[in-house]
């Protein structure tokens, strides 16, 4: 049953028409448990909260089926605006971006002009720009525009997912780059000609990338709600005696709020991904397709009133 879920959720999350509707009605069912607010000025009041309680943040504004160039100019400039933001109000702030709302499924050409307009705003107010990793279809073609303006730009990281079956291999690839990754297990439905479709591979993949990337003394982003996975990096800190300057841990806006206080009081640096804007669909349903905890409290939400 939880994989029907799962997989309901998943296709529904990639359906234009919902997405078009949700925009136009706003942000309702729950999703403002997961989301921010729509407008980056609600946004920076979240990010002063997080902030307060000794957690650093990653700000994504949500966008996602961009394939006009029009669009991905005007996410562009939202995206400078939330740097700008982040710098005048002295916010504990990076930012995460998706390469297709840069325009990446218009022309590369667009996607790297506007991913440079991005980076120099983030290099002027020294602000981290992500690029976020997307479905395997696109995947390849975002880690070769990372390894382009990375060759141009310091403050910019990436992320991997454990679940594809080439992340190993990316992971020694990229090395030469020292790059900043957040590494995470992967929220999109793949086929398993690509990615590992046993949740207990995904675990032990996800487990040898992140002792692969620590040892190689990279700066690493373990992304992740598992108790599991966490304890793991826990043991590889004392093993090899990795500086907890050299990692930190991410979790989701709205969830495990718990564990996110519980790790900052033990001394542990953790960011917060907060997504905003009006194109929270695609995103929100991907949260329900992870957890059914997550569909539970979205059902006791909109029929509890």
């Amino acid at each position: 049953m939880e994989q029907l879920l799962r997989n309901f959720f998943l296709f529904l999350s990639k359906n234009k028409f919902f997405t078009k509707l949700a925009r136009k009605y706003g942000l309702r069912f729950g999703a403002g448990r997961f989301v921010a607010g729509e407008t980056m000025e609600n946004t920076a009041k979240v990010i002063q909260e997080l902030n307060n309680k000794g957690m650093d943040v990653t700000i994504d504004h949500l966008g996602e089926f961009v394939d006009k160039e029009e669009e991905a100019k005007q996410r562009t400039e939202e995206c400078i605006e939330a740097i700008e933001v982040i710098s005048e109000q002295d916010l504990h702030s990076q930012l995460s971006l998706k390469l297709t709302s840069m325009g990446l499924d218009v022309s590369e050409d667009l996607v790297m002009e506007n991913m440079r307009k991005i980076l120099d705003a983030g290099k002027k107010h020294n602000v981290l720009v992500t690029i976020d990793m997307e479905d395997y279809e696109r995947c390849e073609k975002t880690l070769e525009i990372f390894k382009k303006l990375k060759s141009e730009y310091e403050l910019l990281g990436t992320v991997l997912q454990s679940y594809l079956y080439r992340t190993v291999e990316d992971i020694e690839e990229l090395d030469q780059y020292n790059p900043n990754l957040r590494l995470v297990k992967g929220a999109y439905k793949e086929s398993p000609k690509v990615a590992f479709p046993e949740k207990k591979d995904v675990d032990e993949n996800f487990k040898k990338i992140i002792k692969m990337h620590l040892l190689n003394g990279n700066y690493t982003a373990v992304a992740t709600h598992d108790d599991a996975m966490i304890e793991y990096t826990k043991e590889l800190e004392k093993e090899y005696n990795i500086s907890r300057d050299q990692f930190e841990f991410q979790m989701l806006y709205g969830i495990r709020t718990d564990r996110q206080e519980e790790l900052v009081k033990e001394g542990y640096r953790m960011r917060i991904y907060v997504p905003y804007g009006d194109d929270w669909y695609g995103y929100f349903m991907r949260r329900l397709a992870e957890r059914p905890a997550n569909v539970a409290f979205v059902l006791k939400g909109v029929f509890g009133k």
